[in-house]
């Protein structure tokens, strides 16, 4: 037997060995599965973080393009057809879409309610799955004839619109970009379109159900009083088997510093920010309630090394040395902690999985959401980070107090 395995091989009996009192036992059990159940938790809430990470990305991926170029001042630039063209031509890129927004007063019959009316052309439902969120009518923006327009689900329901035959037709209003308001005539200071709902769209996300408007690209421009090549932002779609990241890299060569090329992440930065932030401060909670729980490790290493005091002089008279010794009831500490991660990771993992396949724990009325259960995603680097973390826990509560302890009895 080696010196190294020495000390692990009689930690191992005295963690398994029946002691004189029972409840050394009793708190060893104690710590070990306060040490299992907060890494499981742990494992869980960090993975419910990432599944609504993932499941509201979802929901905006299918109103917002893979890419969007917007400009970093202001909030338009022009885009002739020799720009689009050369994004068009970009390696990896399957649609681009010019769209442009800006807010507006609509009225439908006797109700009125401020939008952001965001006008498209007929690559917008290639460049995004707006198909996927129809709630009601079709999707009919650019029809050669007619101007129809499209509404978020909450704001059709505010404005009592509904994409029905011989319906009043939608009103917008918005200022006139130049010239000076007539005070004998202030209604003539403003630019009014028509348009006839075809249909509402819902996200299930409020920002955008109840506040968007989708009209043709030409019927924007004639009403926010642009001739020319003027859009707000240009939406990409990126094909297939291509990597995001590497096709925006592309094309962030053809445009120059007023403009900015955003994945969906940076689209809804403060939105993502803000769930990091939450599955921070979630694990930030949960660890201290497992340093909590690692305070019990300290008590049974205590009582352990009182009654192992005659132990630890046989030891000594046999040659060992005071760091011998310490391993010894180190190893004991860390055999506690790590039996609790290593099951608990095991359970977590299983909750979690089952979870994502079964949908076991599901929402009270789930018939009134979009979903029937907690969404969840297993990401393996949170489970190196939460067996990193409480391993550490487990030996920082062990270190020290058997460090003190044993250098007094064996003194």
């Amino acid at each position: 037997m080696t010196t190294n395995s020495l000390p692990f091989t009689i930690a191992k009996r005295y963690l398994f060995a029946k002691k004189s009192q029972n409840i050394i036992n009793i708190i060893s059990a104690i710590s070990s599965l306060g040490i299992m159940v907060g890494t499981a938790a742990l494992l869980i809430v960090l993975s419910v973080f990432n599944g609504l990470n993932i499941f509201v990305g979802s929901l905006f991926g299918s109103f917002d393009p893979d890419l969007k170029i917007e400009p970093s001042v202001g909030k338009y630039f022009s885009a002739d057809s020799v720009f689009v063209s050369q994004i068009r031509h970009v390696e990896g890129v399957e649609a681009v879409s010019c769209i442009l927004s800006d807010n507006a007063l609509l009225s439908y019959q006797k109700r009125q309610m401020p939008a952001i009316v965001m006008g498209v052309d007929t690559a917008f439902e290639h460049v995004t799955c707006i198909d996927s969120i129809i709630a009601e009518g079709r999707y009919s923006i650019n029809h050669p004839d007619i101007n129809f327009c499209m509404l978020g689900a909450i704001l059709a329901d505010q404005l009592g619109a509904r994409s029905v035959a011989f319906a009043s037709k939608l009103t917008m209003y918005t200022p006139k970009r130049t010239g000076k308001i007539n005070m004998a005539s202030p209604e003539k200071s403003f630019v009014q379109e028509d348009a006839t709902v075809c249909g509402s769209f819902a996200v299930q996300q409020v920002d955008y159900d109840s506040n968007y408007a989708i009209i043709s690209l030409q019927q924007a421009r004639d009403l926010f009083c642009y001739n020319g090549n003027e859009v707000s932002a240009i939406g990409i779609r990126v094909a297939d088997g291509y990597n995001i990241a590497e096709v925006k890299e592309r094309i962030m060569q053809l445009v120059d510093n007023e403009l900015q090329v955003n994945d969906k992440w940076e689209q809804h930065q403060s939105f993502f920010k803000m769930i990091q932030v939450e599955k921070l401060m979630a694990f930030l909670i949960l660890t201290f309630i497992i340093v909590i729980a690692a305070f019990n490790i300290i008590g049974s290493l205590s009582m352990l090394i009182f009654e192992k005091k005659e132990s630890i002089s046989i030891l000594k008279s046999m040659g060992a040395d005071r760091q011998l010794v310490t391993k010894v009831f180190l190893f004991e500490g860390w055999l506690v902690s790590l039996g609790g991660v290593v099951v608990g990771l095991v359970i977590g993992i299983v909750l979690v999985w089952l979870q994502e396949h079964y949908g076991i724990v599901g929402f009270a009325g789930s018939e009134n959401y979009i979903i029937n259960a907690y969404p969840v995603e297993l990401q393996w680097g949170d489970v190196l980070v939460v067996m990193v973390t409480v391993a550490a826990v487990g030996v920082l509560a062990a270190w020290y107090p058997v460090k003190a302890i044993v250098k007094k009895y064996y003194a």
